[in-house]
Order: C-alpha cells, then structure tokens, then sequence
C-alpha cells in the first residue's frame, strides 16, 4: 500500500476508534483476487473484546462511507486485534506484555528468549533463565510473545 494512502487512512481511522478506547495498531491493505482486503488491527491494555471488535467495525465503516478514501474498487473490511504471532514493535506492545515470556531476535544476529520484567522508553529488562539482561529497543530486530501452554510461577 502506498505511503501516502496508508497515511490517510490512519488519519481517518485513528479518530474513529480512540473514542472506544482502542488503540489503532495497523492498516494493511492487500490483493486478495480481484477485491482488495483492508485489515485495520486495533489493540488495548488488557486485550480485546469482540463486543468492542464489533464497534470497531462500525465506527470504522462509518468513517470508511463519509470519506471513501479507497474509490470505486470492492474491497472487504476485516477489524481485528493484535494475535500472538504479531511482532511487537511498539513501546506499548512491550508493556502490555510485561510478565510474559517473548523470543528476539536482534540486530546483531543472536537471539534472546525471557520474560518480560520491565519496559521503558530506552529498552527491556528481562529475565532469563533467572538472569537479568537488558535489551535496547534499537537493539530488536524483531520479537514475538511466546504461546506458553504451562507458565511457569515465580
């Protein structure tokens, strides 16, 4: 999607989400056959209800409809919220998953697995495997939570 449209739309589409307390996460907009696909990914501090998805879903139809900022061509709507396999790529992605168990691999090549102790603007303490180790957010190349089946205590 050009820089440009997606620009637009989280112009457009930011406003009409915030009001429910949702934060919008991203806008992609892909081919899918002759129709286009728009996914808009919402998110907020303790997750995401589908009542909430729901009013996401008509509150960004709405702003959709009054400003018409894809033109003639079909495309369908999907609203969502952010899964387990998204990367977490913002400073707010890492707080609400503190406590949780992520994989990063980072700039450098290597990677690091822990928990997430703590987050701030400059970086992530995690503990791993019972040691602390300091992380900075320049340093991520990408990171992912891990689906844990058994969390560990403690």
């Amino acid at each position: 999607m050009a820089a440009a449209t997606t620009e637009r739309l989280i112009g457009l589409l930011e406003p009409a989400v915030s009001p429910l307390g949702l934060d919008l996460d991203a806008v992609e907009l892909m081919s899918a056959g002759r129709r286009r696909v728009l996914r808009v990914v919402v998110d907020r501090a303790g997750g995401v209800s589908l009542d909430q998805i729901a009013d996401a879903t008509r509150a960004v139809s709405v702003a959709l409809d009054r400003s018409d900022p894809l033109g003639e061509q079909p495309y369908t709507l999907e609203v969502t919220s952010r899964g387990v396999d998204r990367p977490l790529t913002l400073l707010r992605h890492w707080q609400r998953n503190t406590g949780r168990l992520v994989a990063a691999q980072l700039a450098n090549g290597s990677s690091v697995t822990g928990r997430i102790a703590a987050v701030d603007e400059s970086g992530i303490d995690l503990d791993v495997d019972g040691m602390a180790r300091r992380v900075l957010h320049c340093e991520v190349a990408q990171a992912h939570v891990q689906v844990e089946f058994t969390r560990r205590e403690g």
